[in-house]
């Protein structure tokens, strides 16, 4: 007997199918199958042509031939004897929320996501009062309170408590910044820095402090400001004794003490403590001052000198001493003249054993022992150590003749100010 063999074959407009092989041709009628059946299997018996021998029964071929109503174009004639059946795509189950339609791969999420709508956190930490959704959240949290950072930077060793911010932390050595702006040219390291920065565009301050009303654009800035109602300082340097509001700031100012320099200029390596330092810096390179008065179309470098100068068309001057009473329009311009008072100078020369009461002193001082001389006069390309110095050399050359002024002695006036 020879095997079955199943052939799967369309219905449509076929009325017979015809069976070629070595063996005798055998002939199927479609004739009384209606295109509406299921597939239908039918059995055919053949004959072979040998002439049978007296001493061994007849043989016969059997042949399943399934007949199918799909009117789609048919995988060609096969039989399990040659070739695989075709592969069937199995699209695995999702489990949507029946809230905002999002869906998961397994019930587990989904029941996760369910408590975000729910506000539920399930999650408290045994040293403050704070609660979490999910538990590894609470575990980069209690963190914070031990101090313990497992991952580090394989550059510079600074080690971190999540392993995201080793993802942002290399940013600043590579100096990648992924995230552009749609309404300016400015890119960010991170997409929160992104938005921030869009709010700067959009005038957007959903953040609002509960003590004054005062709104903000992020809730970092929300809530260094709502430290100046409470006055908490946790953070203390341990040299001076210094207290700050937040960590990155005591960062920062630990480097004005170990003379510490990260960020370096590709165009003249000069370096500097702070990455904003460094983009201010590039400025002077593009020629690119970015803040202008609309009063008196006055332009500008730094920010901070361009608030400090709207409010001298104001005459406002918020910020009082308590000892003399003068008043300031900047927190920074009070700070710097307190230290008069005190006598406090927090900023040492680590070359040799003078001190200053501002870090701009301590700046200027050590480029007498490093000799560097960033101010270069535009007419006769002498150098200078400060603008200073580059503003009292540049009235040499007024005295005499016009200056022809470049784009760098815009620049260096646009310091100045």
């Amino acid at each position: 007997m020879s095997p079955l063999t199943q052939i799967h074959i369309p219905l449509g407009n076929i009325s017979e199918v015809s069976l070629s092989s070595s063996s005798p041709t055998t002939n199927v009628s479609t004739a009384n199958v209606e295109s509406s059946c299921s597939p239908v299997d039918v059995l055919v018996a053949t004959t072979s042509t040998e002439t049978p021998s007296t001493t061994a029964p007849k043989q016969t071929a059997s042949t399943k031939v399934t007949i199918s109503t799909e009117t789609q174009t048919p995988y060609a004639l096969m039989t399990q004897s040659n070739d695989p059946a075709p592969q069937v795509k199995v699209t695995p189950k999702r489990y949507p929320c029946n809230i905002c339609n999002k869906d998961y791969s397994n019930y587990s999420n989904l029941r996760s996501h369910k408590k975000s709508h729910s506000g539920e956190k399930p999650f408290e930490c045994k040293y403050c009062d704070k609660r979490f959704l999910h538990p590894h959240h609470l575990r980069e949290h209690i963190r914070r309170h031990t101090g313990e950072k497992p991952f580090a930077c394989s550059l510079c060793n600074k080690r971190f408590t999540i392993r995201g911010e080793v993802t942002m932390h290399m940013r600043s050595h590579t100096g990648e910044k992924p995230y552009a702006c749609t309404f300016c040219d400015k890119k960010c390291s991170t997409h929160s820095d992104l938005k921030v920065h869009i709010r700067t565009h959009t005038g957007e301050k959903p953040f609002d402090c509960t003590i004054c009303g005062k709104k903000f654009a992020s809730a970092y800035i929300l809530n260094a400001h709502h430290k100046t109602h409470t006055g908490e300082k946790p953070y203390n340097c341990n040299i001076c004794g210094k207290r700050f509001a937040q960590s990155s700031q005591l960062t920062v100012h630990f480097r004005t003490h170990t003379g510490e320099k990260p960020y370096d200029c590709k165009h003249c390596n000069q370096r500097f403590t702070r990455n904003t330092e460094l983009t201010i810096h590039m400025r002077e390179h593009t020629g690119k001052v970015p803040y202008s008065c609309s009063i008196c179309n006055r332009g500008f470098v730094y920010q901070s000198h361009y608030q400090a100068h709207m409010v001298k068309h104001s005459g406002e001057k918020p910020y009082k001493c308590v000892t003399c009473d003068k008043k300031f329009t900047t927190a920074s311009y009070l700070q710097e003249h307190t230290r008069k008072h005190t006598g406090q100078k927090l900023f040492s020369c680590m070359h040799c054993d003078k001190t200053f009461t501002r870090a701009a002193f301590l700046q200027k001082h050590i480029r007498k022992h490093t000799g560097e001389k960033p101010y270069p006069c535009g007419i006769c390309n002498k150098r200078f150590s400060s603008s200073n110095y580059l503003s009292t050399h540049m009235k040499k050359h007024a005295a005499t003749q016009p200056p022809v002024m470049n784009n760098s002695n815009n620049m260096q006036n646009a310091i100045m100010q």
